[in-house]
């Protein structure tokens, strides 16, 4: 059987699992839910590079991505900070939708698939 690694174990979640070279992050949300929507999408995006890094991968490796949010009246909002992050020529995948959030404060909420380096 092939280790599954997990960081950031908490009672109800982990953070990051690690299978197979894989790397699968939980539901990113902003700390700062006073933010609109781009600083909400630019701490999600942050908090995605760090636990990437944490568990040896970095955004040029994500394989999906799955975007989550309160409206989509927000779409361009985070386009506009996504467009400016993701590494070009290495964009992976993606489904954006709306979707009722549990922190009804949270405009976003983003899911990575990603490959170890």
């Amino acid at each position: 059987m092939m280790e599954i690694k997990r960081l950031h174990v908490g009672k109800r979640m982990s953070e990051v699992a690690i299978h197979n070279s894989t790397v699968y992050l939980a539901g990113q949300i902003a700390d700062d839910t006073s933010a609109d929507i781009g600083g909400q999408t630019r701490e999600v995006l942050a908090h995605v590079d760090r636990l990437l890094a944490e568990a040896g991968s970095d955004k040029s490796c994500i394989l999906s991505t799955q975007i989550f949010l309160a409206d989509m009246a927000l779409f361009a909002g985070m386009n506009e900070v996504w467009d400016a992050w993701v590494a070009q020529g290495h964009t992976p995948p993606r489904a954006t939708v709306e979707a009722k959030l549990a922190n009804p404060a949270c405009l976003v909420e983003i899911v990575v698939v990603a490959a170890q380096r």
